[in-house]
Order: C-alpha cells, then sequence, then structure tokens
C-alpha cells in the first residue's frame, strides 16, 4: 500500500514550539512557519511527531477527525479554546504502521487527537486546517538509534506527498526558565543549541544523538522528549544522504531554544 503522491518531494521539517502562547502570537518564529507554509507545494496530508505525546508504546491516530487537545494549564482562555479543525487520514495511520513494521503500531481511533505540540505550529503553517493530520507517538521505551531508525523508515512518505513535521525544542528546561530574559539564552543553552546546529547542517545528522550524552545536555535535555522530535527529522536526513537547513535560529527565556530546520532535499 502507497499513498498517491505528488510529483515533488515533500520536505521534513522541526519547528521548535515553545509556550502555547505561540499559537496566538506573532514573531520571527511563527512567521517563519509562516513563510515555509506557503513556500511549499500543498501536501496530501501531515504526519506530526509531537513531544507532548510521550508514552510507552508506537501509536498512531487513526480517527477521521481528531480532536483538538488543551493539555496545558495556566494560560489566557483564547488558548483553552483554540480550535485547530483538520481532520484525520486513517489511510496515512495504516501506511505508517505498514512501513514501521515489524515493529508493533497502535492505530488510535479514539483517544489522542492533535496536542498543541502540533496545532501551535500548524496553526501558522497551514491556518485553514485544510490538510489531515495525523499524529505519531514517541515511544520512550527505545534508544536514541532506534529513534533515527524509524525516521529513516517514515522518509519514503515524503515521496507520496505526506509532509513530516517534528515539534519540539532543541533545549528545553522549564524548572531553569527566566521570564525576564528574552530573546536570551544562558550560556549553556547557546553552547548546546550551538552545537546542535553544527551537527545538523553538516554530512552526518543522525549524529545529533551523541548531543544527548554531553554534560550540558543535563541542562538542555533534562527529559527527552521535546529533543528526540529532532531524531527523527535527522534519520529522515540520513535516508536522503542530506544535511538540513535552519530556518529560523534563537533562545528565549534562558532555558529555551526556539531553532527550526528544514530537509529540502
Amino acid at each position: 500500500m502507497t499513498l498517491p503522491g505528488t510529483s515533488v518531494r515533500m520536505p521534513a521539517a522541526f519547528l521548535a514550539h515553545g509556550s502555547p502562547m505561540n499559537a496566538v502570537e506573532h514573531n520571527d518564529y511563527t512567521e517563519a512557519w509562516s513563510a515555509f507554509g506557503k513556500s511549499i507545494q500543498k501536501p496530501t496530508a501531515i504526519l506530526a511527531i509531537s513531544a507532548h505525546w510521550y508514552i510507552n508504546a508506537l501509536a498512531v491516530t487513526a480517527m477521521k477527525r481528531p480532536r483538538t487537545i488543551h493539555d496545558f494549564s495556566g494560560f489566557p482562555p483564547q488558548l483553552s479554546s483554540f480550535d485547530y479543525p483538520a481532520d484525520g487520514s486513517p489511510s496515512l495511520a495504516a501506511r505508517v504502521a505498514e512501513l514501521l513494521s515489524p515493529r508493533t503500531v497502535l492505530l488510535d481511533e479514539s483517544h489522542w487527537g492533535l496536542d498543541h505540540g502540533t496545532w501551535s505550529v500548524l496553526c501558522h503553517v497551514f491556518p485553514e486546517a485544510d490538510v489531515p493530520v495525523v499524529q505519531l507517538s514517541i515511544d520512550r521505551t527505545l534508544n536514541p538509534a532506534d529513534h533515527i531508525a524509524i525516521g529513516k523508515a517514515l522518509a519514503p512518505l515524503r515521496d507520496e506527498g505526506v509532509l513530516i513535521i517534528g515539534s519540539g525544542n532543541i533545549v528545553h528546561n522549564l524548572g531553569l526558565i527566566d521570564w525576564s530574559a528574552r530573546g536570551i539564552g544562558a550560556d549553556w543553552a547557546q553552547r548546546f543549541d550551538s552545537q546542535t546546529q553544527e551537527i545538523l547542517t553538516g554530512d552526518n545528522p543522525g549524529r545529533v544523538i551523541e548531543m544527548m550524552d554531553l554534560q550540558d545536555a543535563r541542562k538542555a535535555v533534562p527529559t527527552p522528549e521535546h529533543f528526540l522530535p529532532i531524531v527523527y527529522i535527522a534519520g529522515m536526513a540520513e535516508a536522503a544522504g542530506a544535511s538540513l537547513e535552519v530556518m529560523t535560529s534563537g533562545c528565549e527565556m534562558g532555558s529555551l531554544s526556539m531553532t527550526s530546520y528544514i530537509l529540502r532535499d
């Protein structure tokens, strides 16, 4: 089974979602995501890999109409009522399961939906919510090399008209946020972000998993779920024999990186 494709290989991208407030704000990052959406051919569907579906299994949303999940608290009411009414794609969900075989992939027809890691960026990329969206979970029981392998296995989707987006942050430590540090990263955060960028834009982007073993990772990646979405995109770059381009870069509030990447091969 393959999905009907397009004549153009779709890019893959990693979008640093940061705060849910990016869904309703206009800044350098959201403008870059919007420009990205306008620069590409409309895909047949989107596969999103969000930091916020981090469970003990591989699962994929397989419902026709995924709900908008408000998986946060303490933000303005406009976020709690925000809706991103994109359709789902059971056929894409089945194709993902096929590509990842013999790994077991659960087809979720009722539980999850689109969490804010997905809709807070897609609302800028495709504001009309007119492209079907499927989410793939991040299986916390796997090791970093397994996530690279999954990224490689999903690479054929790009030739079938599917846009693949990873949503997380290269640096993500909410415990060390400095709310006064607008547009600023701590020394360790900027260093980790810069070293990661050097690998991802180089000849072997799959080496990005080595960053998780560095001393700075203790602060930059205290838990892996926000970092792992870039690992999937790096796996796709490895499969293509290509490197990633920086879409937009910068650090915020001391302990968040907003650097985003695109694979255009």
